[in-house]
């Protein structure tokens, strides 16, 4: 089953990206991200907190050893949904195999579901979402949709650590719940 979940309000979402110290250091100083964050290349950012933490390596992996929360605006979310094609082609998508490789290739979007997982990094049902931004869509969320960013290492190796001693229970997780999105969008990214 494909949804998204995510923490979020009336004006934001919560995303999460795994950064060194270097990026994620002057993120959390700017508020946004600077010289060391590099927009010319695609950037991915994951609403799920567990599928961050399975892809990170609850960050030990190199050159994500730090997981920022970056909160942004939903008209800016909502936008970037509307303009995401699938990375593999689905029939169920209502275009032909050709005209999806035309939107791929011109596409600043690109949507990707894979396996939600647990706290043990087992896979789920849910499949979670990942957005890959390039191009203006990338200008756009450095410098208009970032409301806030938080590095929470320190609470992950927390968790981490409760996760290793068989006591991490998930009301200490992230509250995140489905995310409303149009009939259209769940159309074109084969979500019903």
């Amino acid at each position: 089953m494909k949804i998204i979940n995510a923490v979020y309000n009336d004006s934001t979402i919560r995303v999460y990206q795994a950064f060194n110290s270097r990026i994620a250091d002057e993120a959390v100083k700017l508020g946004t991200f600077g010289k060391s964050f590099k927009r010319e290349r695609m950037t991915w950012i994951k609403p799920s907190f567990l599928w961050i933490m399975y892809r990170s390596g609850w960050a030990e992996k190199e050159n994500q050893e730090h997981i920022l929360a970056i909160d942004i605006k939903r008209t800016g979310f909502d936008e970037i949904l509307e303009n995401a094609v699938l990375s593999s082609y689905n029939e169920r998508m209502g275009i032909s195999s050709d005209e999806w490789k035309t939107r791929i290739s011109v596409s600043e979007v690109r949507c990707q579901f894979d396996p939600d997982r647990d706290i043990y990094g087992n896979p789920q049902q849910i499949r979670a979402i990942q957005l890959g931004l390039r191009g203006d869509f990338v200008r756009k969320y450095i410098d208009e949709w970032i409301t806030g960013i938080t590095d929470i290492t320190e609470n992950v190796r927390y968790l981490k650590n409760l996760r290793n001693n068989n006591i991490l229970t998930a009301d200490r997780l992230p509250a995140e719940r489905e995310y409303p999105i149009s009939e259209r969008i769940r159309k074109s990214l084969c979500m019903n």
